[in-house]
């Protein structure tokens, strides 16, 4: 600190020498000029040029050796031998990324920041927003199987399968992180209004409810025990969902909404579910046609439906937002249905019926110049009311060109597409527009390339990942890039830089991590979290790649993830 506060007394002093020996660079009506011009008629001016260089070069000279005594210490002009060097780090050098991935090594954290009002980004502060990226102290030397933040509430997923929920969505009086469900081995979460809907390893789906009181008061359910013909009864009160499932086929991903949740099975299947209390989900995001509250069949209100519109096609993808749901399939087409009122379906939004409940694909080939362009969909996300998807759109010949003259065949282009609600800019294209019913593209995100050393060609840079909040979105490229000559899964042993995440729209909570209040219509970096409250930030964040790093005493292949909420956001440590 005393290089940094020393050298801009230094530097201004050098900058008072250049001006005062040009005289040439002061005005032409400055009184010390006029003077000087009136002086040199009458007298030989060589003298005193010759003693004012001399008072320059001394004064000069004092003061770089002042500046250099100060900045280098007093112990290396006594001892020569000893050289002290002291660099502030330079935000701009790439050296300074690895600062935050040998802090990631030392300690597994989680980092959490946006709206605190419910006391679910620092449950031990009293200020209502947290403004860029903080610690979450009780995720300390912890690394989790998942983790998602909302604005009221929070829950994670431990290493050993445990659930734990926190904020005041979870108690008014207790809402520190607390172990609920616990013994399920669970993989796996999803959060709507009111439950918590978690998947374990052998396929089970809970729903619990997500009140502390909910779980303590609701109906209980029997239990197994390791002792043959005998039960107990559980600890808190939660339900299993049961979708009609084949011979083997177990469900291997959720994904949920405010009223619904999706359940995605090992052959390919897709079940939806109510996974609300309040509300029963009738904006067509289960994907039944004609289904409402006195339309349903008998039984549980969260009985499991499959979305037999699908039932022919392989799913390897769902994703959900607050009203909507989409779907990819393995040959690369999207499939969405359920609310439209943005245009988050990317179809045209019609006044007379706001909301599609038959599952249909998404025409991907008409955003392309037709047969010169063949596209395939390679991701999904959702969340709020927008939709985002990747696209691979490769280069054909077309009926009318000659090979020889098509010099990019065969070459691959990544896009990212949006649609939906852009008044926050949450789309990504530099526009605020409040429906956007057409897919739009996030230039931005679209079009990159970076050469691969290992192959010695250009390839495209795609999306590793994508988080999407209510009103802002988290984009993670994968572009991890390697300065070593061999590829090595320890941080401490490689060269290896993070991959680049990205972050735009709604920033009303500070949940972009700017530190500023102002949305964002196009894709931003933001800076690493400071090791502590003294020292600033010193490079842009990035994600840290999966590696081999320290838990307590063990070695523990992990990776970090960014999940985004309503108002909220967070970056944790994944196993």
């Amino acid at each position: 600190m005393l290089s940094t506060r020393m050298r801009r007394p230094a530097t201004q002093s050098v900058v008072a020498l250049r001006s005062l020996r040009s005289p040439a660079a002061q005005p032409l009506n400055a009184p010390w000029h006029r003077f000087a011009s009136s002086q040199s008629r009458k007298s030989d001016p060589s003298p005193h040029w010759i003693r004012n260089s001399i008072g320059f070069a001394v004064t000069g000279t004092a003061a770089f050796l002042g500046y250099s005594y100060l900045t280098g210490g007093k112990e290396a002009w006594t001892n020569p031998s000893v050289v002290t060097k002291q660099e502030p780090v330079n935000p701009n050098d790439l050296r300074a990324d690895f600062v935050q991935e040998k802090r990631s090594l030392k300690s597994p954290a989680v980092h959490t920041w946006g709206s605190n009002v419910y006391k679910v980004v620092d449950p031990g502060s009293k200020e209502t927003d947290i403004k860029t990226p903080r610690r979450f102290k009780y995720f300390d030397g912890q690394v989790l199987r998942d983790l998602k933040i909302e604005e009221k509430t929070g829950a994670a997923i431990t290493e050993n399968g445990d659930l734990v929920q926190w904020g005041k969505g979870f108690s008014e009086t207790e809402y520190q992180p607390t172990a609920t469900l616990t013994g399920k081995n669970l993989t796996s979460l999803a959060l709507s209004e009111s439950r918590v809907i978690a998947l374990s390893s052998d396929g089970t789906v809970y729903s619990l409810p997500m009140s502390k009181d909910e779980q303590r008061t609701g109906p209980k359910l029997k239990e197994s025990s390791w002792v043959p013909l005998w039960s107990n009864q559980s600890d808190l009160s939660y339900r299993v969902l049961n979708p009609s499932l084949k011979l083997g086929e177990k469900v291997t991903a959720i994904s949920g909404g405010l009223e619904h949740v999706l359940l995605l099975t090992s052959s390919g299947r897709v079940f939806s579910a109510a996974s609300s209390t309040e509300n029963y989900p009738s904006l067509g995001q289960l994907g039944v046609e004609k289904l409402t509250w006195s339309t349903r069949p008998k039984g549980p209100a969260d009985f499991c439906h499959e979305v037999t519109a699908l039932k022919d096609t392989k799913i390897v993808q769902i994703a959900t937002g607050d009203y909507h749901s989409l779907a990819l399939s393995k040959d690369g087409r999207m499939f969405a249905f359920g609310d439209n009122s943005f245009g988050q379906l990317g179809v045209e939004f019609e006044p007379e019926r706001p909301f599609k409940d038959a599952p249909f694909s998404l025409k991907v080939e008409k955003l392309y110049k037709r047969n010169l362009y063949v596209p395939k969909v390679t991701s999904i996300a959702a969340g709020g009311a927008n939709t985002f998807f990747t696209v691979d759109a490769q280069r054909v010949l077309g009926p009318e060109e000659n090979a020889t003259d098509v010099r990019d065949l065969g070459s691959v282009t990544a896009d990212t597409w949006s649609c939906g609600r852009g008044i926050w800019g949450t789309l990504g294209n530099g526009k605020w527009i409040h429906l956007q019913d057409s897919p739009t593209k996030v230039k931005a995100l679209s079009g990159m390339n970076e050469y691969d050393e290992k192959t010695n060609q250009v390839t495209p840079i795609r999306i590793r990942t994508m988080s999407v909040g209510t009103t802002h979105v988290s984009a993670i490229l994968d572009n991890k890039a390697s300065v070593s000559k061999g590829a090595k899964d320890s941080l401490d042993q490689s060269k290896d830089f993070g991959y680049d995440a990205l972050w735009w729209g709604g920033n009303e909570h500070f949940q972009l991590g700017t530190g500023k209040r102002s949305n964002q219509s196009k894709p931003v970096y933001i800076s690493a979290p400071p090791e502590n409250k003294k020292t600033q930030a010193e490079a842009r964040l990035q994600v840290i790649p999966r590696h081999k790093g320290k838990v307590g005493k063990r070695n523990v292949s992990m990776e970090q993830r960014v999940e985004c909420g309503r108002h909220v956001s967070a970056i944790y440590s994944a196993i």
